[in-house]
């Protein structure tokens, strides 16, 4: 009987093997390293301070994911004998994080394909600098950005009853960063925004806005025009300090006009 159990005991090398290329396993159910891997690398992505974080720390990081992966694993096997797998809300769920994980992994790969070149950077590096030579005007304006013509349309006719343009805009618009603050982008040369931004614009009176939807390549705009003023001439600071924040802003609007336009495309009924 000795002999047969020494015969089919696992050999304390291959149990090690086994054990490191696993967190833990839990009932019977491995929690591969390579989930704790790219959980711990999400995190650090999340937070860029975590990148410094000391030999010590990471392993006390590692140790905590690891804990909580253990607890997730038991929860979710609970939930697996209580037959939730086929509830209408799990399976929602699970549709929603495909889509996510899809739209993720698409948006990354794109960004990857179109990053801004050295050249695409420097020059719209010299656009700006050009643009900002002094003279001129600048504009105070606001807008409302959506994907869709007739919603658009639809928000300039409550406009023109009275509704409130900054609480549509905080409502409605897909601009994440003007329509936080009611729609408003502050002071600027026009020359800086795309060109039917721009031309509808300049077109305004001090006061009034849009009463069409101007199309551009991030959408349908609503625009109003706050304000005139002679423009100021900005300090800017040497190419080298700002090119990453450059290629950034200029990957966001590629991103940007990407979904817009496969939003165009597509068929919605």
């Amino acid at each position: 009987m000795k002999k047969l159990l020494s015969a089919v005991a696992v050999p304390p090398t291959l149990a090690s093997a086994a054990h490191a290329q696993n967190v833990a396993v839990v009932n019977g159910k491995a929690i591969p390293t390579s989930r704790l891997d790219a959980a711990v690398a999400s995190v650090i992505a999340r937070n860029p301070a975590a990148a410094n974080i000391t030999a010590d720390q990471k392993a006390e990081l590692r140790k905590n994911i690891s804990e909580q992966l253990i607890k997730q694993e038991v929860l979710a096997q609970q939930a697996q004998k209580e037959g939730l797998e086929n509830s209408a809300a799990y399976k929602s769920a699970i549709e929603l994080a495909r889509q996510g994980v899809l739209v993720n992994l698409l948006v990354e790969d794109f960004a990857k394909k179109n990053k801004p070149t050295a050249a695409e950077t420097k020059a719209e590096y010299d656009r700006v600098v050009a643009m900002n030579q002094g003279g001129g005007k600048e504009y105070k304006s606001r807008h409302i950005l959506v994907d869709d013509e007739k919603q658009a349309k639809d928000l300039i006719a409550q406009l023109n009853k009275g509704a409130k343009f900054d609480a549509l805009a905080k409502k409605f618009s897909k601009d994440p960063g003007s329509g936080a603050q009611g729609g408003d982008l502050g002071w600027a040369d026009p020359a800086g925004y795309v060109p039917e931004f721009s031309a509808a614009l300049k077109g305004l009176e001090k006061g009034k806005m849009t009463q069409t939807p101007v199309k551009s390549s991030f959408g349908y705009h609503i625009i109003k025009l706050d304000d005139i003023r002679e423009a100021q001439k900005p300090q800017i600071p040497p190419y080298d300090e700002v090119k990453d924040r450059i290629e950034q802003q200029m990957l966001s609007q590629k991103i940007q006009a990407f979904e817009t336009s496969l939003r165009e495309k597509a068929s919605v009924k």
